[in-house]
């Protein structure tokens, strides 16, 4: 398995973001992925998932404002993340959903300022 996160940065609050996930080795179209992110300081939460069939969750926080979405043609996930918030500022990661993989990642910083 190998999970590689870009698309981060820096943005003022307000501002938009899409992060996206490379997945390799293994069958992508049939597993549910997710987003998670992990603040300094803080324990890892769940962000969003999707499941092979395309049906979405998220966490309270993010609902409304983030949409998470595949393709499973390029074997990869995305976070459309839109009214960012300070308190969004973290590192995401993504992997399996709801049971995320003992690996994990690089992770890409996601810092929003107010």
């Amino acid at each position: 398995v190998q999970l590689v996160e870009s698309g981060g940065g820096l943005v003022q609050a307000g501002g938009s973001l899409r992060l996206s996930c490379a997945a390799s080795g293994f069958i992508f179209s049939g597993i549910a992925m997710g987003w998670y992110r992990q603040a300094s300081g803080k324990q890892r939460e769940w962000v969003a998932d999707i499941s092979t069939g395309g049906r979405t969750n998220y966490a309270n926080s993010v609902k409304g404002r983030f949409t998470i979405s595949r393709d499973n043609a390029k074997n990869t996930l995305y976070l459309q993340m839109n009214s960012l918030k300070p308190e969004d500022t973290a590192v995401y990661y993504c992997n399996r959903a709801p049971t995320p993989w003992g690996y994990w990642g690089q992770g890409t910083q996601v810092t929003v300022s107010s």
